[in-house]
């Protein structure tokens, strides 16, 4: 034990930012005044990248999006503001295959559409549809477009035709139906996002998913990295997951193939019935990569890329020895190896798998990057944010190395108080290596801790930057933030993602515990006795559990979006396969044990530390009511506590005037018990 917590003491990374003479402690305002870097696009000749970088309309309390090009070939070359609207986004932007036109969404013709813009002319709005266009992907040849829409049963892009008036009165009727809400949304019966072919010349649309029942891409986070065209531009690829009855207990994603000649769509992925997603193909149009989870039900499952022929049907597991759970997928430009991104003990790499033999070779270090493209010449750009800046542009060479092209947020950050950042690890659960970081302002002062626990929860609070729980801010009022990565962590291979299933407050609390008596131990600067613990989510869960089952270690707690009763969770959420797997695969009046024995409900009378609870309205995930009812119970048990509602965010708080509220909340309650 004392050799493995040597061990980390000295593999324990630092990293400081250089102190401006005028540093000032970074605010939640700061934060939502950063530019914002879209997906980046790039030229068939490699010559130029084409991105969003979105900027706060605080007054209007949203983002607006502007787009930029970058020449690559030039050294030091900054952005340059090409496609920009005083009042609307513009989004998606993507060359055309000449590299002559850019081709983005924006809605300042009264809905969103596709439109297109030669450098020096006037842009032209593309597409003229009914309805709002959800996105668009270009065919290789330039002569049409894949675009995907909300469209209900009986109407497509051009209308609706006659039917039936509906009935009276505001009611949605469900019957054997798929989810009724999801997210933070309401299903309309009937309405699915669907896939259409568009001929540029003509205005032409065909349907691409007729005859199947779901949304394509995904809902609700799906997009383009579930869609490919064919080489030939003559056939499309998609994910799909069928909207029954069962959809709200299936991750059976699959990978449909369908012909641009009125073919129907064939389902190429129906014997798997776990998750087939991120569909790349080949540049010679041969080969079919995409990535597999082998465990129906299970969303957490480790994805492995897998090679499909596409004149055969043959298929190999390409990264079957590769214990990471692949996130991405680009192709190099000679069709030898792949680009893929996975999550590394607190980090998010890119690495290069050989096509012939499945080797990995990484070829990035710190910092989680993504929206890989590949480069004509061998070398790839790709965003890369880290726990000290979000997004910049990056290039990384083709054997790799990394060099920084872009530094959208420069001058602000160089008003910020700098911060340590520093990794360690230790025997948690099990006596398994367990990794975690502080991060710290530059003092000499001891520090009060804010001690951040992940949701997911199979996720991680890695090496990245967020615009929700942002690492970084919760240093500003003066203190440490220290995070653990428990059983359940993603990065760490298969088998410590899977340790949390059916023992949600077992081993992770575990961990926590140990990680945060040797943190306080090895680092004089944390204030042992003076902490605060946060967690969102499945951390919001924690938080519950940890009122109860580890009541007199924080003076406070914040709780926000967390499970309160798993019981009445089973019933409410609306992804019930998150629900049931997480407690032995069945639902709730199958096997209560599993569901009570992790309940924080069955501990609130050991419920003493005062707590601030925060809740949305629109959360489907985990219900209001879940927070309501903490709030209750502390509030009948004595303990101070407080209860924020947000009635217009979902199981994230997106707008900025709420996400500045949220922190002020936030810290205030942090100081009220901990000072500062």
């Amino acid at each position: 034990m004392n050799k493995l917590l040597l061990l980390a003491a000295t593999a324990a990374v630092a990293a400081l930012a250089t102190s401006p003479a005028l540093a000032r402690p970074m605010t939640a305002t700061d934060m939502h005044m950063m530019h914002r870097m879209g997906s980046p696009d790039v030229s068939p000749d490699g010559r130029y990248a084409v991105f969003t970088l979105s900027d706060t309309d605080m007054a209007a309390n949203k983002r607006r999006n502007d787009i930029y090009v970058l020449d690559l070939t030039k050294a030091g070359a900054v952005p340059e503001r090409v496609i920009t609207s005083p009042t609307e986004s513009e989004s998606d932007p993507a060359f055309s295959p000449d590299g002559k036109q850019i081709y983005f969404l924006s809605g300042k013709s009264g809905s969103q559409q596709v439109w297109r813009v030669q450098r020096g002319q006037k842009a032209i709005q593309v597409t003229h549809a009914k309805v709002d266009v959800s996105g668009f992907k270009i065919s290789p040849d330039g002569r049409k477009l894949l675009v995907y829409a909300d469209v209900s049963d009986g109407c497509d892009l051009s209308g609706c035709a006659a039917k039936p008036a509906a009935p009276g009165g505001s009611a949605r009727v469900y019957e054997n139906s798929g989810f009724v809400r999801h997210w933070d949304t309401w299903a309309t019966p009937g309405e699915f996002s669907r896939l259409y072919s568009y001929d540029l010349a003509s205005g032409r649309s065909v349907p691409l998913t007729t005859g199947l029942i779901g949304h394509a891409p995904g809902k609700p986070f799906g997009g383009n990295e579930e869609l490919a065209w064919a080489p030939d531009s003559q056939s499309v690829y998609f994910v799909l997951r069928k909207a029954d009855a069962k959809e709200p207990l299936s991750t059976n994603l699959d990978i449909y193939h369908v012909r641009l000649d009125g073919s129907a769509p064939v389902n190429l992925t129906q014997a798997n019935q776990a998750t087939d997603t991120l569909p790349a193909i080949s540049p010679d149009g041969r080969t079919l990569a995409y990535v597999a989870m082998a465990r129906p039900g299970y969303e957490a499952d480790r994805q492995v890329v897998q090679l499909r022929d596409v004149a055969t049907g043959a298929t190999r597991p390409l990264t079957q020895g590769f214990d990471r759970s692949v996130d991405s997928i680009e192709w190099a430009p000679d069709g030898r190896s792949l680009l893929v991104t996975a999550g590394d003990t607190l980090e998010e790499p890119v690495f290069r798998v050989d096509v012939a033999s499945g080797s990995v070779t990484r070829l990035t270090g710190d910092g989680h990057f993504g929206n890989v493209r590949a480069l004509p010449n061998g070398s790839a750009i790709a965003t890369m944010n880290s726990i000290f800046a979000p997004d910049d542009l990056y290039r990384i060479g083709s054997a790799g190395g990394v060099a920084q092209l872009t530094a959208v947020n420069k001058s602000l950050l160089d008003q910020l108080d700098p911060v340590t950042f520093n990794k360690f690890s230790f025997a948690g659960a099990h006596n398994d290596r367990v990794w975690g970081w502080t991060l710290k302002p530059v003092t000499n002062k001891t520090l009060p801790i804010s001690f951040l626990v992940h949701g997911g929860p199979q996720g991680s609070f890695s090496n990245s930057w967020s615009y929700r729980w942002n690492p970084r801010l919760f240093t500003a009022p003066g203190y440490a933030a220290v995070s653990v990565d428990f059983h359940g962590s993603t990065g760490y291979g298969q088998a410590f993602t899977d340790a949390i299933n059916r023992n949600w407050g077992g081993w992770p609390l575990e961990d926590l515990k140990k990680g945060l008596a040797y943190i306080t131990a090895h680092d004089p600067q944390l204030q042992a006795d003076n902490a605060c613990a946060l967690g969102g989510s499945y951390g919001g869960y924690m938080m519950n559990w940890i009122e109860g089952n580890w009541p007199d270690r924080f003076k406070c707690v914040v709780q926000h979006d967390g499970v309160f009763d798993a019981r009445a969770m089973a019933y409410e959420t609306e992804e019930l396969w998150f629900d049931e797997w997480e407690h032995g695969g069945h639902p709730y009046f199958v096997s209560p044990q599993d569901y009570e024995r992790w309940n924080p409900v069955n501990y609130v009378a050991n419920w003493r530390t005062p707590q601030l609870v925060i809740t949305s309205e629109n959360d489907f995930r985990i219900p209001y009511t879940q927070g309501i009812a903490a709030y209750t119970a502390l509030q009948r048990r004595g303990v101070p506590s407080r209860l924020m509602i947000f009635p217009d965010e979902n199981h994230w708080v997106l707008k900025p005037k709420n996400s500045i509220r949220w922190y002020d909340e936030v810290f205030a309650w942090q100081k009220r018990w901990l000072g500062q």
